[in-house]
């Protein structure tokens, strides 16, 4: 599987989020290959009156319904027809260790999905013991590089945290710098199910070039 993470870049927001969205599910289409867009909370709805794939978003608050201005409550994101939420990407990291455990939960409370980050191996064991849907081992040195991979930097790593993954029932997703099908390849070999990805394809001359040579590592 493949998440394709729109995070607030101009070719992933407003109509653009849209146009981007129906490239992917083209491509899941004639492939088969599972993929996943992860919009931004503004285009959410939008989005999935436009497709038929599962829709996520990228980030979630700790909170029920009550007093809590300008944040984003779980239910209301299962109303529209959101499925799942990246938490604790490193561009948006849980001030502290409470309001992670909260966001979990309150997410399966409400039955989202959760791909929860973490930057290192500590971290990564710890995020393990939360539960969560799918855990993502992304080094955020590498987030958004276009010539060289976690795969390739980190391959001893991405191997660990799969074993660790493995061991805990939890599927691995690996993210930062995947930008080609042999860093798909590589990822999968080491043990993850499949990948994060942002600049490769939403800021890609032609996204739909890009993911279907990603999707060519599923081979």
């Amino acid at each position: 599987m493949i998440f394709i993470n729109f995070k607030t870049y101009e070719q992933g927001s407003g109509p653009k989020a849209i146009t981007i969205t129906k490239i992917l599910e083209e491509v899941a289409r004639e492939t088969q290959v599972k993929i996943v867009p992860v919009v931004q909370i503004i285009d959410a709805e939008a989005v999935i009156n436009s497709t038929t794939l599962e829709v996520w978003v990228q980030h979630v608050d700790p909170i029920s319904y009550g007093p809590y201005t300008g944040w984003t409550l779980p239910e209301e994101l299962v109303r529209i027809g959101i499925r799942g939420v990246f938490l604790n990407h490193s561009e948006h990291k849980f001030e502290n260790w409470d309001d992670l455990v909260k966001a979990v939960a309150r997410c399966k409370e409400v039955d989202l999905k959760t791909l929860v980050f973490a930057e290192d191996l500590k971290n990564f064991k710890k995020i393990l013991s939360l539960g969560s849907t799918y855990v993502a081992y992304e080094p955020p040195e590498l987030v958004g590089s276009v010539e060289t991979s976690v795969s390739v930097e980190h391959a001893d790593v991405v191997a660990q945290a799969a074993q660790l993954a493995k061991n805990r029932g939890i599927p691995l997703i690996v993210g930062a710098g995947i930008h080609s099908k042999d860093d798909v390849k590589k990822s999968l070999e080491l043990g993850a199910v499949g990948v994060a990805v942002a600049t490769d394809v939403v800021r890609a001359q032609d996204p739909k070039k890009e993911l279907l040579d990603l999707v060519e590592g599923f081979r």
